[in-house]
């Protein structure tokens, strides 16, 4: 039976092109999902973890308090630990570019555990040399050899630096609001508080050290130096908190990564197990006739075996070869726009092992179910026409019972997961409930089909035959349709997951950083710039949405804010739709809005007519002052008490063009640059991250599309082909080749059809469950349809069957009725 297999494969290849294409692209989807796991994380290890991207071990305090010299000196002196780093940092203004900046100040590491990237110049040499970051240099108009005096809490008053070189500008979104300086001790010392502290420290361990021992042991001689609460981390997981810390203390990324690693692992197995089910159906009768010559049922499974496994390995082989390809391509394609320089292609050993593994056991299991139901009868009788499952015969029945438990309790388990938050009981509901799904179609599918037909009806008798033959071979038309059925609906499922994940990070972006650009008016006087006119030019301002005026109207008559912070402004409804970017966010009458951690209660405010008292609403965010609606104080403003602008930028506008945005507003008010803040710049650095992520999901979504397409491709053209003699017959009663031609078009057109609806109906609901269950603990989760793109998808489905279609029916067009019944 070996040789009737390698027979099979050289002699019949054809028939594997479809299987093998379908089997390459399951096994791509597959390996490129596993692969968007590790990029994702090396990406975020070069953004968010960009810091200590080269440390072995982080050290940090869980109670914020930093690091005493004791302290160090215990960690640093670890038999364990090779090279060590105590980061001291400190914030510190300088005059540049016209006025006076704000930068953050940190000490020089190690040349192992040094994270800046000299772009040219020299990293410091001698006392009070200095590197800053090449955005800010060409913002500033700095370049190695430039002077600059430091101010800062310490010593020094002014402490003249002169710039040796420039780094490249951080990734990670918490630093990059601020100009970047690096600098030797003698500068820290000189601005920075003696008795300061250490921020951090980093450790790179010696060869063949175990992590989890330093660990311990590190953190064992610190706490004995005095460190209160020191916690050890690898550099992966301080990446990890970081993220869990940013998604409400949940690691949401890797859970749902592995999600689409499931889904992927289950996308595969449905559609590769039907397309080869519909070959190996299709050779029932040569397998039976087999058998008929004396091979046995053992053979005959051994050969369709041997079959699979040389199909299956060499397109796992091909698949991950492929992903690979496809990574590579999207992570260079993403490096080359300047906000996403930070992307990293990771190829982990798990990807390529787990696609050669899962695409050839896949194709193996997917051929042993047909293969076993070919030998499960007599020769004799498996020669013969097999009946269809329908509700009138036990198979049918079956099939139903299975199918509707299936999907009433997968469907109980979504919900579930998706009201508790939980993406793994969401994704086994989501799963089963699917599985039922598939288990009811040849029930429910060509009776759809057939009333879709109804449409085809002034086409004439192509039209009427073709919604005849949905329902007089409902298996043959269920695996037409369920191919298609997979993958429009994977495919929905991600464009309304994305879409409606978006829209959440989009709201808690906005929640957490509700203006864009914040800055003082110039206290009043002589020469000074009129406030309203200062905004009218603002808002004329190349990247500028609206720029509003709010006038100081009050003052806080206890330090109830966080930062201390008592100014109180006003400003009209309409203004704050303008301007602030949480929607939900609009000042009432009577109520004082007050920044997170303020004081709760009742607001006593100070204003020009005299105290007054009024409720306060803590807020979920600390980037705003406090601020009243227009009309709850009426006796004007504070007089002598500058106001304050609000700038609200284009959502397209990138970080480099909001750190000229904020020099162009001081010039605009007269104020010092430094005084121009906002959340812009971490906005836009957060959006480019969120932008990387969808970037490769939508790789996998055209991965997806594409598995779709083969699947239809595969079915309908097996279906034309098993189809010869019956086409042949009507051919010889008098249908001409156009009419043939159109009834096998209708006839996909039709399947396709009615498989995109389905697929597109039930992707938009499992992609708001999807959405729901991952997201649910971190922001509101609004469903969001992407109308253009399923009507895109739509389209796509329904070309592609009537493409699926051309090649056989063309064939079967131009195969002569006498030949065709001939056909065995």
């Amino acid at each position: 039976m070996l040789r009737v297999a390698i027979s099979q494969l050289t002699t019949h290849y054809r028939r594997f092109v479809a299987i093998g294409l379908a089997v390459m692209l399951s096994v791509m989807f597959l390996a490129a999902t596993l692969m968007v796991g590790a990029s994702t994380n090396a990406s975020l290890g070069a953004s968010i973890g960009e810091a200590y991207r080269h440390a072995d071990l982080v050290a940090t305090s869980k109670n914020g308090e930093p690091f005493s010299q004791a302290a160090v000196e215990a960690a640093s002196s670890s038999p364990a630990v090779q090279d060590s780093y105590a980061e001291r940092s400190s914030y510190v203004t300088f005059e540049a570019g016209g006025g006076e900046q704000f930068g953050r100040l940190r000490n020089a590491a190690p040349t192992p555990l040094e994270g800046a990237v000299i772009s040219s110049g020299s990293m410091p040499s001698k006392p009070f040399d200095v590197v800053i970051d090449v955005k800010t240099a060409q913002h500033l108009g700095l370049a190695p050899g430039s002077t600059l005096e430091l101010h800062g809490s310490g010593p020094v008053k002014n402490a003249k630096v002169t710039v040796t070189g420039l780094v490249q500008s951080t990734n990670d979104p918490f630093s990059a609001s601020a100009a970047q300086l690096i600098a030797g001790p003698s500068v820290l010392n000189a601005v920075q508080d003696s008795g300061a502290g250490f921020s951090g420290l980093q450790f790179t361990l010696k060869p063949g050290e175990d992590v989890s021992a330093a660990k311990d042991y590190i953190t064992h001689r610190m706490e004995a130096a005095g460190a209160d609460g020191p916690v050890l981390q690898t550099a992966q997981e301080k990446v990890t908190a970081t993220v869990a810390m940013l998604s409400a203390g949940q690691d949401q990324l890797t859970i749902v990564l592995l999600a689409f690693a499931g889904v992927a692992i289950l996308v595969s197995t449905l559609v590769v197990a039907n397309t080869f089910s519909v070959l190996v159906a299709q050779r029932t009768r040569e397998l039976a006739l087999l058998r008929c010559l004396g091979a046995g049922r053992a053979q005959i499974r051994g050969s369709v075996m041997v079959e699979a496994l040389v199909v299956g390995f060499a397109s796992s082989v091909l698949g991950v070869a492929a992903a690979v390809g496809l990574m590579s391509g999207l992570v260079a394609w993403a490096r080359t726009q300047p906000e996403q320089s930070f992307a990293t292609l990771a190829v982990p050993p798990s990807a390529v092992i787990a696609g050669l593994l899962a695409g050839t056991l896949l194709t193996v299991m997917a051929a042993l179910v047909p293969a076993k139901a070919a030998t499960a009868v007599a020769p004799l009788a498996a020669l013969r026409p097999a009946d269809d499952a329908t509700v009138r015969n036990r198979r049918g029945k079956v099939r139903l019972v299975l199918g509707v438990v299936a999907v009433l309790g997968g469907a109980a388990v979504l919900v579930f997961g998706s009201v508790k938050v939980s993406l793994p009981v969401a994704l086994l509901g989501g799963a089963v409930s699917f599985v039922g799904i598939l288990l009811c179609a040849t029930l429910f599918i060509p009776t759809v089909v057939a009333w879709a037909g109804r449409l085809a009806a002034p086409a004439g008798v192509p039209g009427k035959l073709a919604a005849v033959n949905a329902t007089r071979n409902p298996a043959r038309t269920s695996a037409t349709a369920a191919a298609l059925l997979i993958g429009v609906t994977l495919v929905s499922l991600m464009m309304t997951g994305a879409a409606t994940s978006r829209q959440a990070f989009n709201s808690t972006l906005a929640e957490t950083y509700p203006v864009d650009l914040a800055a003082p008016t110039a206290v009043s006087g002589p020469g000074t710039v009129d406030p309203a006119q200062a905004v009218k030019r603002i808002a004329s301002l190349e990247g500028v949405r609206a720029a509003v005026l709010l006038p100081a109207v009050g003052q806080l008559a206890d330090a109830s804010t966080p930062d201390g912070g008592t100014t109180l402004y006003a400003i009209s409804g309409a203004d704050a739709s303008a301007v602030l970017r949480d929607d939900k966010l609009r000042p009432a009458s009577g109520t004082v809005y007050l920044p997170e951690d303020s004081r709760e209660g009742p607001a006593n405010i100070t204003t020009a007519a005299g105290p007054v008292t009024l409720d306060a609403k803590v807020l979920k965010t600390r980037h705003v002052p406090a601020f009243v609606a227009s009309g709850s104080i009426t006796s004007g403003s504070l007089p002598d008490t500058p106001g304050m602008v609000w700038v609200k930028v284009d959502d397209a506008v990138s970080g480099d063009r909001v750190q000229a945005l904020q020099k162009e507003i001081a010039a605009a008010l007269g104020v010092p640059e430094r005084t121009v803040s906002g959340a812009a710049i971490e906005r836009a650095t957060f959006n480019s991250i969120i932008d990387v992520l969808l970037l490769v999901v939508t790789g996998l979504l055209g991965i997806a599309v594409v598995i779709a397409l083969i699947g239809v491709a595969n079915t309908l053209s097996l279906s034309v082909l098993e189809r010869t003699r019956e086409n042949s017959l009507l051919r010889a009663l008098g249908l001409t080749k156009g009419q043939l031609r159109g009834m096998l078009a209708i006839e996909a057109v039709l399947v396709a059809g009615v498989a995109a609806v389905l697929g597109a109906g039930l992707g938009c609901v499992y992609g708001w469950l999807g959405a729901q269950a991952t997201l649910g603990g971190m922001a509101d989760v609004v469903p969001t349809v992407p109308w253009l793109q399923l009507a895109a998808v739509f389209g796509v489905a329904v070309i592609a069957g009537l493409l699926a279609s051309v090649v056989p029916a063309r064939r079967a067009a131009r195969l002569s009725p006498v030949e065709g019944l001939a056909t065995a």
